[in-house]
C-alpha cells in the first residue's frame, strides 16, 4: 500500500470519503430498521457506556437497546436551563431526550443525523417520551445545517470517529458554537491497529477502523481553534469488550467474512482501543 492509498477502500481515488459515508449510512439504517446492531454491544450497551438506571427511567423501553454510544456525555456536560444543545449523530434519540430534560422547556435540543431512518425512530421515541423542545435535522457532521454561533453546547456519542474528515467536523463545531460555548464528546480512539482492521469497512462502521490515535484526535480539536481541551473520562476496552463491539459490525445483521475477520483479530488490539470523553471550549473574542 502506497502513502497515497486509502486503507478503507484500498484506492487513492477521491471517492473514498463518499464510499465510507455510504457504508456507514446503510449500516446504521439497516441496524435501526431491524433493531440489529452496528457499533453496538447489544442490550448491555447503555450500561457499558455509563448510563445509570435513573438516566433511563421513564423512557421508551427499546431506546437503550437501539443506542450506539461509547459514553454518557450528557451526564458530564453541566447543562443549564435555557441552553441550546446540538447532538452530532443523535441516532435513536437517547442523548437528546436526556439533554432536553436538563435544559427544560426554555431550552432547545437539536439532533443532527445523516440517516433518515434514525431520525424517524428518534421522532417516535421523543413522542413517546412526551418532550417537545427537540428538533431533528437531516445532514452531515462535515456540513452541519446549523446557523453560525447558535449553539451553547455540543454533545456527541461515538460518532465523529465514523467521519472520514474529522478536521472538518471540529471546524464546523467551532463555527456553530457561540463564543464561550463548549463541547462534550464521547468517542473511540485507538493505537496501532492491524492493517486488516484499517482496511475493513465493517470495522469502520463498528467505530474501530476510523478511530484516530488519542494524541492526533486531541490535536485535531486544537487545530480547529477550540481550547481548554481535557479528557474528563477514559476507559480502555478489554478483549471481550472489543469482541462485543466487532461482533455486530455487518450491515444487515448477518454473518460475513469481514465481521468474522475483525472478531478474530481482537487479541491483537487488547489495550489499544479506548473510549474518551473530551471537553473543550470556544474562547470569546479577545478573551484570555
Amino acid at each position: 500500500m502506497t502513502s497515497n492509498d486509502c486503507p478503507c477502500c484500498n484506492s487513492n481515488g477521491s471517492d473514498c470519503a463518499g464510499d465510507i459515508k455510504k457504508t456507514v449510512r446503510e449500516s446504521y439504517a439497516a441496524a435501526i430498521s431491524s433493531e440489529g446492531t452496528c457499533c453496538s454491544q447489544g442490550s448491555g450497551l447503555a450500561e457499558m457506556a455509563g448510563y445509570k438506571e435513573s438516566d433511563l427511567a421513564n423512557l421508551p423501553e427499546e431506546l437503550s437497546a437501539t443506542t450506539f454510544g461509547c459514553g454518557n456525555p450528557v451526564s458530564m456536560a453541566f447543562l443549564m436551563e435555557g441552553e441550546t444543545v446540538l447532538d452530532i449523530g443523535s441516532g435513536a434519540g437517547l442523548d437528546v431526550i436526556l439533554a432536553a430534560r436538563k435544559v427544560g422547556p426554555s431550552g432547545q435540543v437539536i439532533g443532527l443525523d445523516m440517516t433518515s431512518e434514525m431520525i424517524d425512530k428518534a421522532n417516535e421515541n421523543v413522542t413517546k417520551a412526551g418532550i417537545i423542545n427537540i428538533e431533528f435535522r437531516l445532514g452531515d457532521a462535515e456540513n452541519m445545517p446549523v446557523e453560525d454561533e447558535s449553539i451553547d453546547v455540543i454533545i456527541s456519542n461515538c460518532v465523529i470517529n465514523l467521519s472520514p474528515d474529522k478536521a472538518r467536523v471540529f471546524s464546523e463545531c467551532m463555527r456553530v458554537l457561540q463564543p464561550g460555548g463548549r463541547i462534550f464528546i464521547s468517542d473511540i480512539v485507538a493505537e496501532e491497529l492491524p492493517d486488516e482492521i484499517l482496511g475493513n469497512k465493517s470495522a469502520w462502521c463498528s467505530c474501530i477502523a476510523g478511530a484516530m490515535k488519542e494524541f492526533d484526535y486531541l490535536k485535531t480539536i486544537y487545530d480547529s481553534g477550540l481550547r481548554d481541551i481535557q479528557i474528563i473520562e477514559k476507559k480502555t476496552y478489554s478483549t471481550d469488550e472489543i469482541r462485543r463491539i466487532l461482533s455486530g459490525c455487518c450491515a444487515d445483521g448477518t454473518d460475513n467474512k469481514e465481521a468474522r475477520l475483525a472478531s478474530e483479530l481482537t487479541g491483537r488490539m487488547e489495550g489499544k482501543i479506548s473510549s474518551i470523553t473530551v471537553f473543550a471550549t470556544k474562547k470569546p473574542s479577545g478573551g484570555c
